[in-house]
């Protein structure tokens, strides 16, 4: 498929989501799709091969969550500005288990007012996201080798795609969270036993039907807080 082809399927997708991609925004998806073909081909990153698959399986697939990412971006820094003395800065945001960069890559090249932190156990995989962050040169994406439950800091938002079951997702990443953080957990069907599994303290307060151009596949974003209950 020519990078035309792609070029459209993207344009095509993006306006099906709702989501504006301007000239560069759409470069950046496309040479990304590139290296991940490329360096798929040594490291194994996804076990999706066809350009047109990736397009739709990982790409318009992560796109479909921007728009309630930003939504909860913009929310977040209405809080921070709350704050005594606050400044205008990009809001931390933490992808883990982030493997070739998705979400965290197509968050960062769509959401330049978050600062993208990738998170994987896999060294080649986030020396992967490193380069894509030289190469589509982005400022506000960073990689790092590490276990999430050996990060310093917190974070605003933390998003993950097909990492872990809820409990041991937020369970792995409940330091990491801000006070008034937000989980972002994409998920195929809606997962309810693992809802119910969820322990006390933490609230989902939405869960957000997706539909993903050209996958027939369910998908949803389960958003979880921190409750006021007991732990």
């Amino acid at each position: 498929m020519s990078v035309e082809q792609l070029q459209r399927s993207l344009q095509a997708g993006a306006d099906a989501l709702g989501v504006l991609l301007d000239a560069q925004q759409q470069r950046q998806m496309l040479q990304y799709l590139q290296l991940l073909q490329k360096w798929n081909q040594v490291y194994n990153l996804t076990a999706v091969r066809n350009p047109q698959e990736m397009l739709h399986l990982h790409l318009l697939d992560c796109l479909a969550a921007v728009p309630g990412f930003l939504r909860a971006l913009y929310e977040q820094q209405a809080q921070a500005q709350k704050q005594p003395g606050a400044a205008a800065m990009p809001l931390p945001v933490l992808d883990v288990g982030a493997g070739g960069g998705l979400p965290g890559v197509v968050l960062a090249i769509c959401c330049p007012q978050a600062q993208v932190q990738c998170v994987d156990a896999v060294a080649k995989k986030m020396a992967f996201v490193q380069q894509v962050a030289g190469a589509l040169g982005l400022p506000n994406l960073k990689a790092r080798h590490a276990r999430v439950e050996a990060l310093p800091g917190q974070y605003s938002i933390i998003a993950s795609r097909a990492f872990a079951s809820l409990s041991d997702f937020v369970a792995l990443t409940r330091e990491r969270l801000a006070p008034a953080g937000v989980w972002m957990a994409m998920k195929g069907k809606y997962p309810q036993e693992e809802i119910d599994a969820l322990p006390q303290g933490v609230q989902v307060f939405h869960v957000e039907q997706l539909q993903v151009p050209g996958v027939a596949a369910e998908r949803c974003i389960v958003w979880m807080r921190q409750s006021d209950e007991v732990v």
